[in-house]
């Protein structure tokens, strides 16, 4: 089983945390790439997708994730059986738009027949934690080993 982690990014945090999480999977097949640069068509039940997502603007999409979204909105692919996990970035200044970049993803692909694995990971840029170490400690909290045997 291959990971691909994409990301959608604003200012290049959630690239960032992605190649961080890249990075704590080495034992396994990983790809990155910027949803910009990522067709839809491309997804495969048979891999693991991580999604990096940052929230722009008022608990939106990030303008490097609006592409993938609005072409999986258009075309509206059965993903039944593709298995995701997503980390999330925000500000919890921004109260209930918090983390929603993160959450739209996650329900954008469960509402077309994919599963979320694991805890969604919402980063809080409020704090102290950087991005890229949360992003490391949450990579090594993932079931793939599991994945793999089933």
């Amino acid at each position: 089983m291959r990971v691909v982690i994409l990301f959608g990014s604003e200012m290049g945090t959630a690239e960032n945390a992605a190649e961080a999480i890249a990075d704590e999977l080495t034992s396994h097949d990983v790809s990155v790439y910027d949803m910009t640069d990522f067709d839809p068509a491309d997804l495969d039940v048979a891999d693991f997708h991580i999604i990096v997502c940052s929230t722009y603007g008022d608990g939106e999409l990030p303008t490097g994730a609006e592409p993938f979204f609005n072409t999986l909105d258009a075309t509206v692919p059965d993903l039944t059986g593709l298995r995701f996990a997503v980390f999330g970035l925000g500000d919890i200044i921004y109260g209930d738009t918090f983390n929603r970049g993160g959450e739209i993803a996650a329900e954008k692909l469960t509402a077309l027949g994919a599963i979320q694995i694991g805890e969604h990971a919402r980063h809080d840029s409020s704090t102290d934690i950087r991005p890229k170490d949360m992003a490391r400690d949450w990579a090594n909290t993932l079931p793939i080993p599991a994945l793999l045997n089933t």
